[in-house]
């Protein structure tokens, strides 16, 4: 797993941060207080959200701001994510949102910083803390690990390890035993509960019970099926008797109806008659009102002009009434169009004289701003021509400082010669930086080794120098100090000579540079000149044509002028015509409402006539109507005489006796078909009840056998769950012991390499991770009794070997976190610095993919593959991040910085 990019707004001292990190040593470089260690609390705060901060959310919200963002880019076994977190403050709470998503290689999206915490615990397999403890050795808390108390230690080792999880699983199991013992005790009584029902309804005898009952309810369904054949002998007579009366009745009913129908139809005969006398008298009275009707179009024939009320006559005055219409309508269209016409002309034309005038004055306006155009145009040209001149002399000026200068180099191979010896200065300072490292070291070590001689111990190992075998190491760190100091001594000569050849070509440089630059100005000088030139002969030609073109327009004014006021005088003349026109039309529409008139009343009269006539049809279509009604009832009359007599009373009579005798029968045969059905519903419900029993006793028996297998099952569970207790025990124990080893031969490996020397010969780690250091002689030592160095590099390498155990027992399967590392060297002191160093490349040499420092040391840059420099502006008090290859840093200049 590796980080690829975190993005930071308004997080602690950071406005806006975005950080690209790739794979190796990269080493985030600035001074205290810069906020070096705030990117890597943003990139564990972006995993985990508030289980990360030591503070509350509001604690990293910069201070006067609202908002916070970080978006963190990680790839973890082959897949790219991105997680986005937003905090906002409202009034005395922050909100805060969070999204993870893939964005390469998968399709896993989350939603909600719960969400995306759990998933970022189970996709790394560790949750913050064991994040903590594993590949995060924060700030001040590099003996955190060691200084635990032994339980403590065990718990964040064995969690590390995955061996949590055993314990865990045999809690689990054991809790899963007493549940199955608890089952188990249950269902063994529910077992004794069924054997006891099952004997008490074996001796209920029910089967014989059950022969019985069904004996007696067939004797009483026999005497039941007696009882209902006769009471259906007795339903059929009493239906016949009732069929008898009915058709009786029947008779009856339909010699009513026939007497309603004969009062009805002649009661119908009688209201057609008043209806067509009402008809005969409608017929008079539209003929009276046809008279009135003729007599009015006789009044408005001579307002129509007509001599006849004929159809032909009314018809041949409207067609010419049409072409008298037809005929002014078309001159006056012609008239009122032209009279608007001339309107329109007059108006156009006196706008167009006006506009005329206006683009006259405009022109002459345009005409003198040319003019001026064209003298600026030509002021130009000659301002530009002397800047020619000048520039001239100055390139003379330039040129002169390649022939009297002591280099021998033209303009052109100045700059080469001056970036060849740049980049060979680099070089040389950067062999000073190291050789002033190296001195700087050798010196520590020497005046160590003098404090410790002074104090009667060894210089390397810190044991009393009487017998030691490294007594005499200070000699070969004094030469190699005045060695360092010969060689420093002749580096920095060869930087001063290369200062000095830098600083000549300096200036000549500058003088190429500034020949260019003329060069280029020259040729945009001249073109320019040249232009400006041609720009003022156009401009006065221009201006001519200005001048030329208003006089023009002046005279076209006056002329459109004349030509409106004619047709103004045109127009009035149209206008008397329209009026003339418009009153011939009304005399027209006049004329045309009395012919209308005439037409309306004649349709009149024929609508009447049409009435006179439908009322005749009405009147013998309704005596066509009584004339068969009265057909109806002469028959009607003839089928009631007939239906009086087919009346019999006697049979009537009779068929009620053989009724009341049926009905008599069948409710006393009810009532014993009732006892008799009560009698059979009880001994079906006991029959019922006692096949219930069986049944049940049946069931009992099924459950017992169930149950049974239940018991034998679960106290077969019982027994692999007891095993599984006892295996996940012992595999924890076994487990640990091997990972004992394991972490025990990586921490000695670790620690001998950034450790190496003849005071110490090896570690011990017991079974609950107990340290202990033995030193050549034999001695046993607490890592608390060594010095503070040695106790700050012991701590790194061991976090240093649970990083490679972890690795190594889980590798292809879930990729290790970054190893991070914030401020390791606040314990160490310059001489173990180096050891640091030392330490950072073994975890590189055992596939440690990326591995992130935070420190001010400068040593430690030479390490990285990467630099990060953080810097805080004191004016806004807000941090900066920028990046860049390790490879091209100037150590020295970071310490002058």
């Amino acid at each position: 797993m590796r980080f690829d990019r975190i993005r930071l707004s308004n997080f602690k001292p950071y406005g806006d941060a975005d950080l690209r990190l790739s794979e190796g040593v990269t080493v985030i470089h600035g001074i205290n207080g810069s906020g070096k260690s705030s990117l890597l609390e943003a990139c564990f705060f972006a995993l985990y959200g508030s289980k990360a901060l030591e503070g509350t959310l509001e604690d990293v919200i910069t201070n006067g701001e609202e908002e916070t963002e970080v978006d963190l880019w990680f790839t973890h076994d082959g897949v790219a994510y991105r997680v986005e977190r937003r905090l906002r403050r409202y009034d005395d709470r922050v909100d805060h949102a969070c999204s993870l998503e893939t964005t390469a290689g998968g399709d896993v999206t989350r939603e909600g910083a719960t969400a995306v915490r759990r998933f970022v615990t189970e996709l790394l397999r560790m949750d913050a803390d064991a994040f903590v403890n594993c590949a995060y050795v924060r700030q001040g808390e590099v003996n955190a690990l060691i200084n635990a108390t032994p339980s403590g230690r065990q718990d964040v080792i064995d969690d590390l390890l995955q061996l949590g999880k055993l314990e865990e699983y045999r809690e689990r199991a054991g809790d899963a035993r007493l549940g199955v013992e608890d089952v188990l005790n249950a269902k063994r009584a529910v077992l004794d509960e069924k054997e006891t029902r099952i004997e008490r309804k074996e001796d209920e005898d029910l089967y014989d019970r059950l022969n019985g009952l069904e004996s007696e309810l067939a004797e009483v369904t026999e005497e039941v099926d007696h009882y209902e054949d006769q009471r259906e002998r007795a339903r059929e007579t009493r239906e016949e008797a009732a069929e008898t009366l009915a058709t009786h009745e029947e008779k009856r009913s339909e010699l009513a109806e026939l007497e309603e129908d004969i009062a009805g139809i002649e009661s119908a005969i009688r209201e057609t008659e008043r209806e067509r006398d009402e008809h005969r008298e409608a017929i008079r009275e539209t003929r009276e009102r046809i008279e009135s009707v003729e007599s009015a179009i006789d009044d408005r024939l001579d307002a129509a002009d007509l001599e006849a009320a004929t159809d032909e006559a009314i018809a041949s005055r409207r067609e010419a009434l049409d072409d008298r219409e037809a005929e002014v309508r078309e001159e006056l269209d012609d008239g009122r169009v032209r009279a608007e016409a001339f309107r329109n002309q007059a108006t156009n034309l006196a706008a167009k004289a006006d506009d005329l005038a206006e683009r006259a004055a405009e022109a002459a306006n345009e005409a003198d701003d040319i003019a001026d155009e064209a003298e600026a145009a030509e002021s130009d040209a000659m301002e530009r021509e002397s800047a020619l001149e000048e520039l001239e002399a100055e390139a003379e000026t330039l040129r002169d400082r390649f022939e009297t200068a002591d280099v021998d180099v033209d303009r052109d191979d100045a700059r080469t010669r001056h970036e060849t010896l740049r980049e060979r200065r680099g070089e040389v300072r950067e062999r000073v930086a190291e050789l002033e490292t190296e001195l700087k070291n050798a010196r520590e070590r020497v005046a160590e080794a003098e404090e410790l001689l002074a104090a009667g111990k060894c210089p390397e190992c810190g044991q009393p120098v009487e017998g030691s075998p490294h007594a005499t190491g200070i000699e070969a760190d004094r030469e190699r100090v005045a060695e360092l100091e010969t060689t420093l001594s002749t580096v920095r000569e060869r930087a001063s000579e290369l200062d000095d050849r830098i600083g000549t070509l300096d200036a000549l440089v500058e003088a190429a540079e500034r020949l260019d630059e003329i060069d280029e100005r020259t040729a945009t000088l001249e073109e320019r000149a040249a232009e400006k030139r041609e720009e003022a002969e156009s401009k006065r030609d221009a201006a001519a044509e200005k001048r030329e073109e208003a006089a023009e327009r002046r005279e076209e004014a006056e002329s459109t002028r004349e030509i409106a006021a004619e047709k103004r005088g045109e127009a009035e003349a149209a206008a008397e015509r329209v009026s003339e026109l418009e009153d011939a039309l009304s005399i027209v529409e006049d004329a045309r409402e009395a012919v209308d008139a005439v037409e309306e009343r004649l349709s009149t009269v024929e609508e009447l006539n049409a009435e006179i006539e439908r009322r005749r049809e009405k009147r013998e279509n309704l005596e066509a109507v009584n004339d068969e009604r009265r057909d109806r009832l002469a028959d009607e009359r003839d089928r009631r005489d007939a239906l009086r007599e087919a009346v019999d009373e006697a049979a009537v009579e009779a068929a009620k006796e053989r009724k009341a005798d049926a009905e008599e029968y069948l409710e006393e045969v009810d009532e014993e078909l009732d006892r008799l059905d009560g009698r059979r519903t009880e001994l079906q419900n006991a029959i019922g009840g006692v096949r219930g029993e069986i049944e049940a006793l049946e069931e009992l028996r099924e459950e017992r056998e169930t149950l049974a297998e239940t018991v034998s099952a679960l106290e077969s569970l019982h027994e692999e769950t007891n095993e599984l207790e006892a295996t996940y025990g012992d595999l924890r124990a076994e487990l640990r012991q091997r990972n004992v080893r394991e972490l025990e031969r990586t921490l000695n490996e670790t620690f001998e390499l950034v450790y190496g020397n003849d005071a110490y010969s090896h570690i011990e780690l017991d079974g609950e991770y107990a340290l202990t250091v033995y030193q050549k002689n034999g001695q046993a030592l607490d890592p608390e009794q060594l010095s503070g160095g040695e106790r700050a590099l012991f701590n790194l390498s061991l976090r240093c070997a649970i990083y490679r155990l972890l690795a190594e027992g889980i590798e292809g399967a879930a990729p290790t976190p970054p190893l991070i590392l914030d401020e390791p060297t606040v314990f160490l002191d310059s001489g173990h610095v180096s050891r640091l160093v030392d330490l950072v490349e073994e975890m590189r040499g055992f596939g440690v993919k990326q591995i992130v420092i935070v420190s001010h040391d400068d040593e430690l840059v030479g390490a990285a593959d990467e630099l990060v420099t953080v810097e805080k502006d004191p004016r806004t008090n807000r941090s900066t991040v920028t990046r860049e290859d390790a490879a091209g840093i100037d150590i020295a200049s970071l310490a002058d910085d």
